[in-house]
């Protein structure tokens, strides 16, 4: 996950947010001792992130375990590069250690 300095929570604004009761125990049972609402923090900065022309990359090359070839259906990042791979364009699919499937540009493994 996103993982940046951030200021103490005396130092937040206070957002009011609804969400449906599952998903709230959900996020709860995810986070464990983290808290729920540190997890939703490191969620949004990781698609602000994907999203922002300042990308920076998520992983290292050596923690791809294997790639498979894909179509992109939408717009998507490579997690290594930033570069942006359009809809219809060839790309990899990489397994990470962790067991996250992330984007990958097809020239970013060479």
């Amino acid at each position: 996950m996103y993982t940046l300095h951030r200021p103490s929570t005396t130092d937040m604004e206070v957002t009011s947010i609804r969400l449906e009761r599952e998903l709230k125990e959900k996020l709860k049972e995810l986070a464990g001792n983290q808290g729920y609402q540190a997890l939703i923090r490191d969620v949004l900065w990781n698609y602000v992130q994907q999203k922002s022309t300042d990308y920076q990359t998520q992983i290292l090359p050596d923690q791809i375990r294997v790639s498979v070839e894909a179509i992109a259906q939408q717009e998507e990042r490579c997690a290594l590069t930033g570069a942006v791979i359009h809809p219809q364009e060839p790309m990899l699919l990489g397994l990470t250690t962790t067991g996250e499937m992330l984007p990958l540009s097809r020239e970013s493994l060479k």
